[in-house]
């Protein structure tokens, strides 16, 4: 019985000693955070949508490709899938896809600028516009743009976990 006492305490005192092993007293480590959740909020950092587009290092990608994309929020909840790619007026790139409703019913579409996304693998990430802001946008309407060729190539900024 002694014996086993003296390797029992043996061990609990060689793991609290190890080094990385967790205390008590010490804080728990927060949850990872990564790229779109270590970017600043566009109000914080003064820069134009565009400007904060630039500094995302924008990729070509075909149109096509962007075409059923889901959409996540700053939280990685889908917001909704890329329905169309359109070149507004005045030259301005809008993805537009469905938002609200229940089940994919009774949603309206609406143009969400290139500029506040950014790609990362089969995914975009919504950078610059607060989830909280998507019942604002107005709808959108077939007439406001022109719509991209599937084949043609835009630049859209790159993201990173």
């Amino acid at each position: 019985m002694r014996r086993e006492f003296a390797c029992s305490l043996l061990g609990v005192l060689l793991l609290g000693a190890m080094p990385g092993a967790a205390r008590a007293d010490e804080p728990k480590p927060m949850r990872a955070e990564g790229g779109a959740h270590t970017l600043p909020r566009p109000e914080q950092n003064g820069l134009t949508p565009q400007q904060r587009m630039e500094r995302r290092f924008p990729q070509k990608v075909r149109v096509g490709d962007l075409i059923g994309l889901p959409m996540q929020d700053f939280d990685d909840r889908v917001l909704g899938h890329v329905e169309a790619v359109v070149r507004t007026p005045d030259g301005h790139i809008v993805l537009v896809m469905p938002y609200g409703g229940w089940f994919g019913h009774g949603a309206r579409p609406v143009g969400v600028p290139i500029e506040t996304v950014a790609i990362l693998a089969r995914h975009l990430n919504v950078l610059d516009l607060p989830r909280e802001d998507f019942p604002k946008l107005p709808t959108w309407k077939a007439g406001e743009g022109t719509p991209i060729p599937p084949d043609d190539i835009i630049r859209i900024a790159i993201s990173r976990r």
